[in-house]
């Protein structure tokens, strides 16, 4: 996730940190070289003058942009849809981490319950991002838990039942009532609801097709537009249409980012900087050690 202060409006013209310019870049030059090649041959192809106005890309341009809107929408809500999940995930860790800790009698000692919490939010990000499934689960979980893990392919789920387990060993011993319990229990199936949603997510990306036919539509367009324009603006045809497709083009790339939010692209979720708020908001519960605060890098970048 790109974090930064938003800068003075000249400076944001030309920010080149935390843009899409350089993903963009190649694309970029190849449409305003051939928009050059085209105005260095008077809009003639082979010797065959191509005979096309602006009229059509008039029509083509208010289309494709309709088009790109609804691809941009779609993308962005499977983003904010995903950091949902992820916040109810810090609300329920806190809500139970809170109940852990002023429900149950007996003494009983609540911060391998709340430690399991942490694990759960951790097992969450490395399954969704692909990382070893017990990366960072050291000292949160039992060793034997974390060894089970590593071997599993849905480690999440593995850690709920640890943690109704947890529950079923307090209530059976008489330090947590029946009730509480269940309205904890309640709690754990909000975050099983959270995983499964975000899994849905990572599981259902977008129908290929209609990126690619955006994809060609966007190509075809920025390489047709230099004839339309030729006869009209002259010299000005490769800046016009560089401005042009640069709109296109950003637009695409940046719904392509957002479509897989667990990603480890500049515009995707900061799983890295989510898990580590869920971490240090519940080890201040139990009076830990709070870990550093997450913070961007040159690039203005939070993992």
């Amino acid at each position: 996730m790109i974090v930064r202060p938003r800068p003075h409006w000249i400076r944001l013209i030309f920010v080149r940190r935390g843009s899409l310019v350089r993903r963009i870049l190649s694309q970029q030059i190849f449409v305003f070289l051939l928009s050059c090649a085209v105005v260095l041959a008077h809009g003639q192809l082979f010797h065959w003058k191509v005979t096309l106005t602006s009229a059509p890309f008039s029509l083509m341009g208010v289309a494709l942009a309709i088009f790109l809107g609804f691809r941009i929408n779609a993308s962005y809500d499977r983003y904010w849809e995903a950091r949902k999940f992820w916040g109810l995930v810090l609300v329920e860790g806190r809500n139970l981490a809170r109940h852990a800790l002023s429900l149950t009698g007996g003494g009983v000692d609540a911060r391998p319950f709340v430690l399991g919490l942490i694990g759960f939010a951790t097992a969450m990000r490395n399954q969704l991002r692909g990382r070893p499934r017990e990366d960072g689960l050291a000292g949160l979980l039992p060793a034997e838990l974390v060894e089970r893990i590593g071997q599993a392919r849905f480690a999440p789920a593995l850690v709920l039942l640890w943690l109704a387990q947890w529950l079923r060993g307090v209530r059976e011993a008489g330090h947590l009532s029946p009730m509480l319990a269940q309205h904890m229990e309640q709690s754990l199936d909000a975050l099983s609801a959270a995983l499964g949603g975000c899994e849905r997510i990572a599981n259902t990306p977008l129908p290929f097709t209609y990126s690619v036919i955006l994809h060609r539509s966007s190509y075809f367009y920025c390489m047709l537009l230099p004839f339309g324009l030729v006869d009209t603006i002259g010299w000005m045809t490769p800046l016009v249409v560089a401005f042009v497709s640069y709109t296109f083009f950003a637009l695409e790339a940046l719904s392509d980012e957002i479509e897989e939010p667990f990603g480890t692209m500049p515009n995707d979720l900061a799983l890295d900087a989510i898990v580590a708020g869920i971490d240090a908001s519940l080890r201040e519960m139990i009076g830990d050690p709070l870990p550093p605060v997450p913070v961007p890098d040159a690039e203005f970048i939070l993992n």
